[in-house]
């Protein structure tokens, strides 16, 4: 083991490697989480043990009855490939304390109790089998260890709190060949990285995954930052982790879940969000007692699928919308109109269209120059277009969207240099000679 470096000389080499790194990551844009733990046998949400006060000695009882079904990670995997998400992230230790491995250093787990198998294995043995990058979500605060609260005030707690801590991502860090991602959560109770003494950990976990990238959640920046439940863009690397129905992370009882759940157009548009901003989208299911996959979640995530078959050049890769001015590279809001915004991959403008104009004819504001051409991204087909200098006029357009998985089809308008974008003045009548 190399002498660990200080905070600044750390922070400076993972930055001097992040782009070596992340370049699968920035090209993924969609991957699934999967929140999967005891807490799926009560179906009242994963933070029922603190929500309803159930002691430690009861909660524990659930261990001999979580029974999950052979193969359960392997349908996870199946349905995040037919998606057409990228990789996987599994909460491989909730804040209920259970590991889901063959673990030596907490043995409240799933090889001594319930199914005596290691789902962790059979996760990365799924991801591997359908073409998956691994994530392992590992979880700081912790229901079940007794130094766990403690820590917060004893320092002798606290040191052994820490040392638990790099043991369980010590374990999962050798014991499943090359990992990709390392997804840490909920920083309670100490408050600061000296607390977890995350400087010391993180070097000492990257000298064993050389490659790995890490969030930000031990307060250190890291990798990329992971805003939860809601889409913020972000300057850096982000990742916006999304529950399926806005209620819980873990499983509910799909049939009252389902009026909350997302369909595919609503994964569309947050898919869209994250990708024209430079995002990623985590999106969650939580699977049932038995591991198997929330029917409500199944529909949906396929016909999104079935829809980057045809639009993935929309989704996939550096989307942020940037041009070279004077020799540096700027951020620019390219826009669409009221019905239909974009995302750039440099030469083509992707225009995703919510609703479709079924007049015939749709424009699309503040473009200053002229594409060289337009066409469905589906299909290649021509569309008939005008441009009068301050506006591209999209002609003889079909009375019905093109696209029939999801009804959002993209226009691909292709150009041959910056495509020169001014946001549409809010008064049109200034529209006209060196006002605009």
């Amino acid at each position: 083991m190399k002498k660990l470096l200080c905070k600044e000389d750390y922070l400076d080499s993972i930055a001097r490697t992040r782009d070596r790194r992340m370049a699968w990551w920035r090209e993924a844009r969609f991957g699934m989480f999967v929140h999967y733990g005891l807490y799926a046998q009560l179906g009242r949400h994963e933070w029922a043990q603190v929500h309803e006060n159930i002691p430690a000695a009861e909660y524990e009882k659930l261990a001999a009855s979580f029974a999950p079904a052979p193969g359960a990670p392997r349908q996870w995997a199946r349905l995040a490939q037919r998606a057409g998400m990228k990789y996987m992230v599994m909460t491989t230790r909730h804040h209920e304390g259970f590991s889901l491995w063959d673990s030596k250093a907490n043995p409240f787990n799933s090889v001594n109790l319930g199914p005596k198998r290691d789902i962790v294995r059979e996760f990365v043995d799924a991801c591997r089998e359908f073409g998956l990058r691994i994530g392992f979500y590992s979880s700081l605060m912790d229901w079940h260890h007794p130094d766990a609260w403690r820590c917060a005030f004893d320092s002798a707690a606290r040191v052994r709190f820490n040392r638990y801590i790099e043991a369980l991502n010590t374990e999962l860090l050798t014991q499943y060949g090359k990992i990709d991602i390392l997804w840490y959560d909920m920083d309670w109770p100490m408050e600061t990285d000296e607390g977890w003494n995350s400087l010391e950990l993180n070097q000492r976990l990257r000298a064993l995954q050389p490659d790995i990238i890490i969030n930000n959640r031990n307060h250190l920046p890291e990798d990329f930052s992971t805003p939860e439940e809601h889409i913020k863009p972000m300057d850096n690397d982000w990742e916006a982790c999304m529950t399926f129905n806005g209620l819980s992370w873990g499983y509910v009882d799909s049939r009252q879940a389902a009026p909350y759940s997302y369909n595919a157009q609503r994964i569309l548009r947050m898919l869209h969000t994250c990708s024209k901003n430079g995002g990623n989208l985590l999106l969650n299911i939580g699977p049932a007692p038995d591991g198997s996959v929330p029917p409500e979640a199944v529909g949906p995530l396929t016909t999104v699928g079935r829809w980057l078959k045809n639009h993935g050049k929309a989704v996939y890769g550096r989307k942020v919308s940037q041009v070279k001015v004077n020799g540096k590279l700027l951020r620019v809001p390219l826009a669409g109109n009221g019905v239909a915004d974009v995302t750039y991959d440099g030469k083509c403008v992707h225009l995703w269209c919510w609703i479709w104009p079924t007049t015939g004819e749709m424009g699309v504001g503040g473009y200053m120059r002229a594409p060289k051409a337009v066409r469905f991204l589906q299909t290649g087909a021509p569309i008939d277009f005008e441009h009068d200098g301050r506006r591209i006029l999209l002609k003889n357009l079909p009375k019905k969207p093109v696209d029939r998985t999801a009804g959002v089809t993209v226009i691909e308008m292709e150009f041959a240099g910056n495509p020169r974008y001014v946001f549409a003045n809010r008064y049109p009548q200034l529209h006209r000679g060196k006002a605009w």
